[in-house]
């Protein structure tokens, strides 16, 4: 299937991102969760693939030492944020305290550095925010969680 750059200049001129949708000689259309699942092969039938992920501000850092062994502190360093800061981890704050890997690390040190580094490219990379430091503590209980 080739690509047709006549039709697609088209739609790129007529997307208004105000209200998210196409502006067409029919009227508004917009993209549909059907639309997305015919693309991808996605299916959008039966049960939730996630659960909630709420869990309360408190809960995230005996998470993080409990999962990670990293104890992340809720007080900020003098000018900075604090590394935790309500539902937001610092990922150059957990990648520093993760440390270099030595020769004769153990198999639990590259697990955890594993993880880090996945959470780095989760939060830095796939997933960031706009500050792109922080990200949300919902993809570790997705890394982490049961």
């Amino acid at each position: 299937m080739e690509l047709d750059n006549n039709l697609l200049t088209t739609f790129v001129e007529r997307w208004r991102r105000e209200t998210h949708t196409f502006h067409l000689l029919e009227g508004e259309a917009t993209i549909t969760l059907k639309d997305i699942a015919l693309l991808t092969d996605l299916s959008i039938n039966g049960e939730a693939i996630i659960e909630s992920l709420k869990k309360s501000e408190a809960s995230w850092g005996p998470f993080i030492l409990e999962h990670l062994g990293i104890e992340v502190p809720t007080v900020a360093e003098a000018g900075h944020k604090p590394p935790l800061d309500k539902s937001m981890l610092s990922i150059p704050w957990l990648v520093s305290h993760v440390g270099a890997l030595g020769e004769n690390a153990t198999e639990e040190q590259v697990d955890r550095y594993a993880c880090v580094y996945i959470i780095g490219l989760i939060g830095g990379v796939l997933f960031p925010n706009k500050s792109n430091r922080y990200m949300h503590c919902m993809w570790l209980l997705l890394l982490l969680g049961d």
